[in-house]
This record gives structure tokens, C-alpha cells and sequence, in this order.
């Protein structure tokens, strides 16, 4: 069983700083990619940066130069530093990775996280 479990949302005005972290738990053999993505209400999901195993990093257009993904291998987390909220910012934050939970006998397959709230608000 694998858990993906986020924390940091909350409540911040604009040109605030919020700061994102989710943890991989459970049965993992080994993960891929890690990303953040964002829902808006009435909006789809949308990929906000993603993370590759060996550090490489993309990100939204909306996005780029005010959040920075990174992740900690050792600890199977992954963060979103987030700098210079805005408004449009406000969604439900969701952790994913792509994770192997078994050496065999399992294969590649996408985690979500529950998701954690980002409010921007004055």
C-alpha cells in the first residue's frame, strides 16, 4: 500500500509565501517522476511542476519563476516552494509520483495525494 500524504496548504495574501511538502510511505521499491498539480474550483487539473528522479524540473508557464520543486530521494518527498502568490493561485494542491511498489511483479503506476488547500486572499 502506498500513501502519499501533503501538508503545508493554507491562507495567504498576495506576494506571499506558502510552502508545499509531501511524503511517499508505505510499500516502494522506487519512484520516478514526482509532481504538484492544482485544481481550481469549476477548473481541470492541472500540472504545476514536476520533478524527474534525477532532478530535472518543468514547470507551468503560470508558474515559472515564482515556484521551485525539489525533492529529497532518501526520504521519497517532494516540496513546492511558492513565492509571489497570487490570486489565481487558489486551488486544491495535489501530490503525485509514479512509483514502482515492488522490484517484481508490479509495475509503474501513478499516486495521488488527498490534496491540501492554497487560498490567496486579501
Amino acid at each position: 500500500q502506498v500513501q502519499l500524504v501533503e501538508s503545508g496548504g493554507g491562507l495567504v495574501q498576495p506576494g506571499g509565501s506558502l510552502r508545499l511538502s509531501c511524503a511517499a510511505s508505505g510499500s516502494i521499491f522506487s519512484i520516478n517522476a514526482m509532481g504538484w498539480y492544482r485544481q481550481a474550483p469549476g477548473k481541470e487539473r492541472e500540472l504545476v511542476a514536476v520533478i524527474s528522479s534525477g532532478g530535472s524540473t518543468n514547470y507551468a508557464d503560470s508558474v515559472k519563476g515564482r515556484f521551485t520543486i525539489s525533492r529529497d530521494n532518501a526520504k521519497n518527498t517532494v516540496n513546492l516552494q511558492m513565492n509571489s502568490l497570487k490570486f489565481e493561485d487558489t486551488a486544491v494542491y495535489y501530490c503525485n509520483a509514479v512509483i514502482k511498489p515492488h522490484m517484481y511483479n508490479s509495475r509503474w503506476s501513478p499516486y495521488w495525494g488527498q490534496g491540501t488547500q492554497v487560498t490567496v486572499s486579501s
